[in-house]
């Protein structure tokens, strides 16, 4: 990559992902997990399985957040490279992390309003 006074440019011909992609992309993801978490534990209360609420918001926050990813990389056409593909399981990470701060906060504030 060569540094320009405004922004560091890549090779000719290379895509990466920036950050205002990947807040974009991590944004909508946390929406799409909270939504499929609420729906997932709203099915496993019917069905009366015990579960941990922490591992279903993992488990769907790393799926989201990791196969969005991808589906994003494949569909703008970006190539996987080292880079790129390190920034898969970062997004799943982050997503996850995002996810549990909030479905916190939000639990704890619900409760608190009670």
């Amino acid at each position: 990559m060569q540094r320009t006074e405004a922004a560091i440019v890549p090779p000719d011909g290379s895509e990466f992902m920036n950050i205002t992609t990947f807040l974009f992309l991590l944004t909508s993801f946390a929406v799409l997990t909270a939504v499929v978490t609420e729906a997932v534990k709203k099915f496993l209360d019917e069905q009366h399985v015990h579960y941990a609420s922490n591992i279903v918001v993992l488990i769907i926050a790393l799926l989201v957040g990791c196969g969005g990813t991808v589906l994003y990389y494949i569909s703008t056409g970006i190539p996987f490279t080292a880079l790129n593909i390190t920034y898969i399981p970062l997004m799943g990470i982050a997503n996850w992390i995002g996810a549990m701060v909030g479905y916190d906060k939000v639990k704890q504030a619900i409760e608190q309003l009670r």
